[in-house]
């Protein structure tokens, strides 16, 4: 990113913010929040879906994805948790949103909908798929 003596410019944050989500694995991350019916999953979901990767690497793309401000992570109030269900979500931030949207990066969002639905999944996932998500 940037050194800390100076501000970037927009056009060097654009370009650091396309850097950080035009990476592989975090741009089959931002594509899996979009597909994602609720557009809230949980890590376990995305883990699931990408079965290549580990959950700390996920952890760690999700966190760079926050830390530019594309995704955000959202919980669950406390009054509406359930044991054994998640209450820890990611999504697209509306910053995010609007800057994916700016930089045509979200054309493709009902077809990743599509590819999403034809998973097959496990009755754990179904049950995490099924869980409470926050108001977004």
């Amino acid at each position: 990113m940037s050194t800390p003596d100076r501000t970037p410019t927009d056009l060097e944050t654009v370009r650091e913010r396309l850097n950080v989500v035009t990476q592989e694995t975090r741009f089959a991350l931002v594509q899996d929040l979009l597909g994602h019916p609720e557009g809230l999953p949980t890590l376990k979901e995305l883990d699931y879906v990408n079965p290549s990767k580990s959950r700390t690497t996920i952890r760690q793309h999700l966190q760079q994805l926050i830390d530019a401000g594309i995704v955000k992570e959202v919980t669950l109030p406390t009054d509406r948790r359930q044991n054994d269900l998640p209450y820890k979500f990611y999504g697209i931030s509306e910053d995010g949103r609007q800057f994916l949207e700016a930089h045509d990066l979200l054309r493709a969002k009902e077809t990743l909908r599509e590819i999403y639905a034809r998973v097959e999944t496990t009755d754990e996932i179904e049950r995490y798929e099924a869980a409470p998500r926050p108001e977004q």
